[in-house]
């Protein structure tokens, strides 16, 4: 059976997840090599005119400081981990594998509970449309596993 254009969109969708963690993380990785992360933070804070006495503030700065070269291979390493994992469910899904179809309705349900408590929390839009393309996602591809597998759904 020929591969939908909404299946495909996703695919394109979770490749490109993949590429900007990646490019993140390898990013992440060339700054620090160039940067003292403690003088970066104390200058984004000062830059940005933010109150250290507040909350996220202080957060940025404590967490820059504890930024050693170990804990930055190992966030650049989980960062090239979730790429990876995003690539072959794109690939997976481009191709029409159900492995990928059902890796992508299982892990856009992993999500959903923790979307539900941003959109709870904080208000805004950004938290609604990450929850509301998430739901559209995994209703794409439960829809498409039932079109194309009815009779090995369960």
């Amino acid at each position: 059976m020929k591969v939908s254009a909404p299946l495909r969109t996703i695919a394109v969708f979770e490749a490109a997840k993949g590429m900007i963690v990646l490019l993140a993380g390898f990013g992440t990785l060339a700054v620090a090599r160039f940067f003292d992360a403690q003088r970066w933070a104390d200058y984004i804070v000062a830059h940005l005119h933010l109150d250290l006495a507040k909350h996220e503030p202080k957060i940025f700065v404590e967490l820059a400081n504890q930024l050693t070269n170990s804990r930055m291979w190992m966030l650049a390493l989980a960062a090239a981990m979730y790429a990876l994992v995003r690539f072959i469910e794109a690939y997976g899904l481009w191709y029409g594998r159900r492995w990928a179809e059902w890796f992508a309705v299982l892990s856009g349900c992993i999500y959903i509970p923790f979307e539900l408590r941003e959109v709870m929390l904080k208000a805004g839009w950004l938290p609604w449309a990450a929850l509301l393309l998430n739901l559209l996602v995994v209703g794409v591809m439960g829809y498409d596993l039932k079109r194309r597998h009815p009779e090995k759904i369960i």
